[in-house]
């Protein structure tokens, strides 16, 4: 039984800003470049980072002490302490200015900004929403916003599964399997202890999931990669996006891409095809 949720409580964190300082080294955007599946190659002082690097810089570092049986830090510091156990990335908005480049000190200024409570399908869902603004010596480089979910731990199914409806149709795809070192990769290149990506006795036996959760940012980043290739290199003005549904391991993904009138309607889907992200590009 989870504690009763105190809203008020909860939303005295709104406001509660802190600070941290990283540098983009060469071998941080190697090791990202092949998780991403790009040439590695040698990075050179100056050169464009992909484009969510700042998704692997000054991460919170804690001690083994300080970490709950999630493998996240308790809470109760900068995040507020929702009591809800399972925590995912449920979405958000990035604004890209300019890249970052290779030997950039990057900082990055967090303030929670949101904290809400809602009812869906698995019970109660606690949002905690967190502005972000990343800048590199010349001035700001990206501002975001990200969405967290709480929500209970439940094990129950629905009571009746819908049939899934025709998976849509992508005028620019790729595909890859989502392999369990992928996902060990991408967890050491954030520091994200969060056991649901790489611990399947945990995942499966206490969470309840079938495997190993597949990053809610590494979809994300792999959808940015694909429009960003698709506009000659140029990264959106404004990437809106959020998740659909789990997508596990050892099974094949893809990334997929229509054009609109607007901009770009981009997704990943799993092996059924079934949208597991979605989001939305303009230049």
């Amino acid at each position: 039984m989870t504690e009763k949720l105190d809203i008020d409580h909860l939303r005295q964190w709104i406001g509660r800003s802190t600070e941290a300082t990283d540098i983009v080294t060469a071998q941080l955007v190697k090791g990202l470049r092949a998780t991403l599946f790009q040439e590695v190659g040698e990075p050179q002082k100056g050169d464009a980072a992909p484009f969510t690097v700042h998704w692997c810089l000054a991460q919170p570092v804690f001690p083994m002490s300080m970490l709950g049986p999630d493998g996240h830090p308790t809470r109760g510091g900068f995040l507020p302490p929702v009591p809800l156990p399972r925590r995912m990335w449920a979405g958000g908005e990035i604004e890209f200015l300019q890249p970052l480049q290779v030997g950039d000190e990057s900082t990055r200024t967090s303030r929670i900004a949101d904290v809400q409570i809602k009812t869906g399908s698995t019970g109660t869902l606690c949002f905690v929403s967190v502005e972000h603004s990343i800048s590199s010596p010349r001035g700001t480089a990206i501002r975001e916003r990200q969405d967290i979910v709480y929500r209970e731990m439940t094990s129950s199914a629905p009571a009746t599964a819908k049939a899934p409806p025709p998976p849509p149709k992508a005028q620019h795809r790729e595909s890859h399997v989502s392999d369990p070192v992928l996902l060990f990769r991408y967890s050491a290149l954030t520091f994200n202890g969060h056991r649901i990506h790489y611990d399947r006795d945990y995942v499966t036996k206490v969470e309840g999931y079938p495997g190993l959760i597949f990053h809610g940012p590494l979809q994300a980043a792999f959808i940015i990669e694909m429009a960003a290739k698709l506009h000659g290199g140029k990264a959106p003005k404004k990437f809106t996006y959020r998740g659909v549904q789990p997508l596990f391991e050892g099974t094949e993904f893809s990334i997929n891409a229509n054009e609109t009138e607007a901009g770009m309607e981009l997704w990943t889907a799993n092996a059924e095809g079934q949208p597991t992200m979605k989001g939305t590009a303009v230049w």
